[in-house]
């Protein structure tokens, strides 16, 4: 022993975590050979006398070899039974392993001084020794998922050592486990015991081809070989090795993507790439964005979309693409990446980078995937950035989640839609939700608890109140739908995967200029004589105008009634003939011409509901206020000459003035008229007051001296004090030696001011005129783009 040192593996006496994911290449099953030779490892057994004796005299009878390969298989070791090499006692320790029910691991071996060449092993079961955490591995993070303790301290084993005739004798034989052994129809879980075998390979591999994942080929497998136990691995082994064929496939793969980037880059510098580390490596996280891409996000970067649940290749790898929604509620490509893996630090990465490319402008809002390491990285990115669940995806996991509870309740799909989607307060979702949870008796599940403490990213009632683009609450929005449907599928490798990645590009764009093409050449059809509706129709694309007109359309079944006055802001209760009920509340600021609903779907969507529209109905606004007009939603979207389109003539500023200006009025009457009446004193005054009034206002109309208008907005008749008597002190300082009478002094100052608004209504008209030109102008850009793409697409369909 003296040329021998003692050598104990890393996982003698510590229990050995095994991840799901990690790869498991287990010792299958020994075949033996009739002549006790297995046709894998070689395994020359050389058995005692007494068994040598009963094997010759076995031999003789009428089962012959059939006789000896079962004595073989239930031959159990002992001391002296001698091998050709150390992998073939390993084998026949683990087949014997299996038949009894437990499972192998190697714990401790011996090297040689001399050459280092090993010269003992001891293999064990599975659950010998005792856990002992590595406080190294846990020292700087927590252990989010504990691993269940295997180890019991079973001294069940077998120690082998090497022969000077280079065989390999058993020197110990420990049979006793002090645990429960495994029945053989649960011994193909057992780790050692589990072995993908080359035929299971072949089949595995034809079936990723034909991009079926992990599940459906297990289920092919079990059918094949007749019961999961004769296969001989699990799904965990499955998608482990089908991962695993990933990667190799991908290493040379993943060289044409940067290939193509660079060829991108190299024939226009505005083409972004970039990869994670080092650009030689080749299993990197790579993200792009084109330059029409980085434009888009300049007019349509408001709110974006990232969804990572689309698989689109035979790789199973995560291609996630940015997009955002156009002037006409189409989805546009923001960027794209290809994520190797999806850690934290591999998205907080891709959101900078991202943000790079755009110009480190950060989105108003997100939807993602509901996921928590992705949540984590958008905190560290976009700290100020709205995130949201895509309601889409939780929906569609609460089939699989819930799937007992939707067959066992027909109702239930019905009741959770309704109580998601048609709440219109935080209060009532929660007294819903309670409710639902209750009569399903769903309090105690965890996914679904777990998915309620998350509700503020995903039930749209908590989320009203910023924008996202979508144009209603209850349906689904396009930018929602992969913008590569159709294109790319499961089976699509990397190399196709750019030639199809073009084309939806491409259709993706034709669909837009058509879009714009309808709009600068086909009239929607008015349904109402509203000055409005003709207004809107003007400004938006055709799909915006179109959802517009429905919500104007619907303020005709809806009732306005006043139901607090706060001097400057109403409030009104908003609801539809015979359902006071369920009414909306709107507030109204007459000055500002600015108007809130409770339904908030300004803010969601960027356009009036039919709840405002009604009570601009009933308080005379008779044309959409400048600031309820994005520009986003409009046909002059991606235009860089800022157009206040809302503002496009005279006509529009006066009936917008006007509106103010008798809302004003009334408003102040009605105070007015409030004290008067209190007393016969104050009546008495409040009626020559009433009587002066209506002398000036005759004489003003008399003069002409009517208020200017800037902007559409009515301009004080403070302002006109304020320059009457500016003017009036002004004279008198320039003429104190002269003598005019106050009535001279009088005429001069009012023919000063009717040619003061008779050169503000000019600048109003030619301002109004510059715009119409301006407007002009790139209403031409835009038909002659049309023009252009109409021709380039007509071209290559000819080719």
């Amino acid at each position: 022993m003296d040329n021998e040192v003692l050598e104990f593996d890393i996982g003698l006496g510590r229990e050995e975590e095994y991840d799901d994911e990690a790869d498991v290449d287990g010792v299958g099953n020994i075949e033996f050979a009739a002549d006790g030779c297995s046709k894998g490892n070689e395994i020359y057994m050389i058995p005692p006398p007494e068994a040598e004796a009963e094997a010759e005299a076995e031999a003789e009878t009428e089962t012959g070899d059939e006789g000896m390969m079962l004595d073989l298989l239930d031959l159990e070791p002992y001391e002296g039974m001698e091998f050709e090499s150390e992998e073939a006692s390993k084998a026949f320790y683990n087949s014997y392993a299996r038949r009894v029910g437990f499972s192998t691991r190697v714990s401790s071996s011996r090297r040689s001084r001399r050459d280092g060449a090993i010269i003992q092993r001891q293999f064990v079961c599975a659950k010998e020794g005792f856990r002992n955490l590595n406080e190294k591995r846990t020292k700087d993070r927590e252990i989010k998922r504990p691993r269940t303790i295997t180890r019991v301290g079973c001294k069940a084993s077998l120690s082998v050592k090497m022969q000077d005739s280079g065989k390999w004798v058993v020197s110990g034989f420990v049979r006793e486990h002090n645990h429960e052994l495994v029945p053989p129809d649960q011994v193909h879980c057992l780790r050692s015991h589990r072995q993908i075998s080359g035929a299971a390979k072949t089949l595995i591999d034809t079936l990723q081809a034909a991009g079926m994942g992990p599940r459906r080929i297990m289920s092919a497998l079990i059918k094949e070989y007749g019961g999961i136990s004769k296969v001989g691995f699990t799904e965990v082994d499955c998608r482990n090795y089908m991962r695993n064929n990933r990667h190799r496939s991908l290493e040379g793969d993943i060289q044409l993507v940067l290939d193509y980037l660079r060829q991108m880059h190299a024939e226009n510098p505005n083409f972004f790439y970039a990869v994670q580390g080092d650009e030689d490596q080749s299993m990197n996280n790579v993200f792009w964005a084109d330059p029409k891409a980085r434009m888009n996000y300049k007019f349509f970067g408001d709110t974006v979309t990232f969804d990572t649940t689309y698989r689109s290749n035979r790789y199973r790898l995560p291609f996630a693409p940015f997009t955002g929604v156009n002037h006409h509620g189409q989805p546009v490509l923001l960027g794209c990446a290809f994520l190797i893996n999806e850690s934290e630090a591999s998205f907080v990465w891709l959101f900078k980078t991202w943000l790079m490319a755009m110009s480190g402008h950060s989105p108003m809002s997100i939807t993602t995937d509901h996921d928590s390491v992705i949540r984590s990285a958008i905190i560290q990115v976009f700290p100020e950035t709205r995130h949201r669940f895509c309601k889409w995806h939780i929906f569609k996991k609460c089939q699989e989640k819930l799937s007992h509870v939707f067959l066992q309740h027909p109702n239930f799909e019905a009741e959770f839609h309704k109580c998601v989607n048609l709440t219109e307060s935080i209060e009532e979702f929660e007294s819903n939700w309670s409710t639902l949870v209750n009569r399903y008796d769903l309090r105690d599940h965890e996914w679904l608890q777990a998915l309620y403490s998350d509700c503020r990213q995903w039930v749209p009632v908590y989320l009203r109140d910023t924008f996202f683009a979508e144009m209603s609450i209850t349906q689904r929005s396009d930018s929602m739908n992969s913008y590569f449907d159709g294109y790319v599928n499961a089976s699509t490798n990397l190399n196709q995967f750019f030639k199809l990645y073009e084309k939806a590009l491409e259709s993706r764009n034709e669909k837009e200029v058509r879009a714009d093409y309808d709009t600068m050449n086909t009239l929607p059809v008015l349904r109402t004589p509203s000055p409005m509706e003709k207004q809107a129709s003007e400004l938006y694309t055709r799909k915006i105008f179109m959802r517009f007109q429905e919500e104007l359309v619907g303020t005709l079944t809806f009732m306005a009634s006043k139901a607090k006055d706060d001097g400057e802001v109403i409030t009104y209760h908003v609801a539809k003939f015979g359902e006071d009920h369920k009414s909306y509340h709107v507030k109204f600021n007459v000055l500002q011409m600015k108007a809130t609903c409770s339904c908030q779907m300004f803010e969601f969507s960027g356009l009036l509901c039919r709840h405002v529209l009604a009570v601009f109905r009933v308080t005379n606004v008779l044309t959409l206020p400048s600031h309820y007009i994005l520009k986003r939603w409009t046909r002059n979207a991606k235009s860089n000459v800022i157009l206040q389109e809302h503002s496009c003539d005279v006509y529009t500023y006066y009936l917008e003035s006007h509106t103010v200006r008798y809302n004003t009025l009334r408003r102040e009457a009605f105070k007015f008229v409030d004290e008067g009446a209190k007393s016969p004193e104050t009546y008495d005054v409040a009626m020559d007051a009433l009587q002066e009034a209506a002398k000036r206002v005759a004489h003003a109309m008399q003069n002409e001296g009517r208020v200017p208008i800037n902007n559409g907005k009515v301009r004080s008749h403070l302002l006109n004090d304020e320059m009457h008597d500016n003017y009036t002190s002004g004279c008198q300082e320039e003429n104190l030696g002269e003598h005019m009478s106050e009535d001279e002094m009088d005429k001069n100052i009012r023919e000063l001011m009717n040619e003061l608004d008779g050169a503000y209504r000019k600048c109003e008209i030619y301002r109004s005129n510059l715009l119409s030109v301006l407007k002009a102008v790139e209403d031409h850009k835009l038909e002659l783009s049309v023009k252009v793409e109409n021709i380039k697409i007509s071209m290559k369909d000819s080719l």
